[in-house]
């Protein structure tokens, strides 16, 4: 799909807090890109509905509608690849900062949708802090008591080092800052002395 048909979908579907609302075919893939930093923990919340046209609405899909769910990071490396039921979440961790790839689609595991085939995807997507709830990581992604602890001492690692990138620029903005006074502070008494002995030189004082 062309980049900036995937931009322009991610334009008129995203919503207030990542929510995305795609009105899709079977096997129809919809893309979209999501600007992720490094480091961080995505959890996509979804359910699928199934056009009913007797009731002329959506409802629920059954389970033999499943997700597919595709997420290639800025270098192009697929960080996920895998199938879902029709309503739950997903999860996956971005490797390096920039612009990520999100591509889903429905497809029926049981017989292909005679009747329109319409089918809709609520989507709610969150980011970083808000993701924090390592209980809920083990619950969703079966995560081990090991893999939670690494997860845990990878972030207060990344929160140390912004904590010490922080300071060290904060103290060479401080000596940068002294050392222009001391600059403006020279050139002002050079300046002076400099105009005494012109006036001087030109008898005027």
């Amino acid at each position: 799909m062309a980049l900036p048909l995937l931009l322009g979908q991610l334009l008129a579907l995203m919503g207030p807090g990542d929510a995305f609302y795609l009105e899709v075919r079977e096997l129809e893939e919809k893309c979209f890109i999501q600007e992720i930093p490094d480091g961080t923990v995505v959890i996509g919340n979804y359910k699928t509905e199934l056009y009913d046209p007797a009731m002329e609405k959506y409802q629920p899909s059954p389970q033999w509608i499943n997700l597919f769910v595709f997420v290639k990071d800025p270098e192009n490396k697929n960080l996920l690849a895998r199938q879902y039921g029709p309503q739950g979440s997903f999860t996956f961790t971005s490797q390096s900062p920039g612009e990520h790839q999100i591509c889903l689609h429905l497809e029926s595991i049981r017989f292909a949708l005679f009747y329109d085939g319409k089918l809709a995807i609520h989507l709610d997507m969150q980011l970083g802090e808000r993701t924090n709830d390592y209980a809920e990581f083990a619950a969703k992604d079966k995560l081990t008591q090991l893999h939670l602890r690494v997860q845990q001492l990878v972030e207060q690692w990344r929160e140390e080092r912004f904590r010490q990138t922080s300071e060290s620029t904060n103290q060479r903005v401080l000596w940068w800052s002294i050392l222009q006074t001391f600059i403006l502070v020279a050139t002002g008494v050079w300046q002076m002395q400099h105009l005494k002995s012109f006036f001087k030189a030109k008898k005027l004082v």
